[in-house]
């Protein structure tokens, strides 16, 4: 997935439209970085066990981070880093 595809998921998010940037993760299932907002969403949603699953196929872990609106924020830190 390119990352001006996450970055619009990420920035759905933060915007709060959960189901536009659940529409865009869910389009690939195997890359790291989109699972890893996929595992996010589902923090905010309140679905542990599938937040756990997402993160499951990530470098991340559910219990990382507290806040799930600054772990979106470090996602984009990631995601400006990673294109430069």
């Amino acid at each position: 997935m390119n990352r001006e595809e996450l970055n619009r998921a990420v920035e759905a998010a933060l915007a709060g439209d959960w189901h536009q940037a659940h529409t865009i993760v869910q389009q690939d299932e195997h890359d790291p970085m989109a699972c890893w907002i996929h595992a996010v969403l589902h923090k905010i949603e309140g679905d542990t066990w599938n937040s756990r699953y997402w993160y499951a196929r990530t470098d991340h872990h559910y219990e990382e981070r507290d806040d799930p609106l600054a772990e979106l924020r470090a996602i984009l830190d990631q995601l400006a880093r990673n294109t430069e």
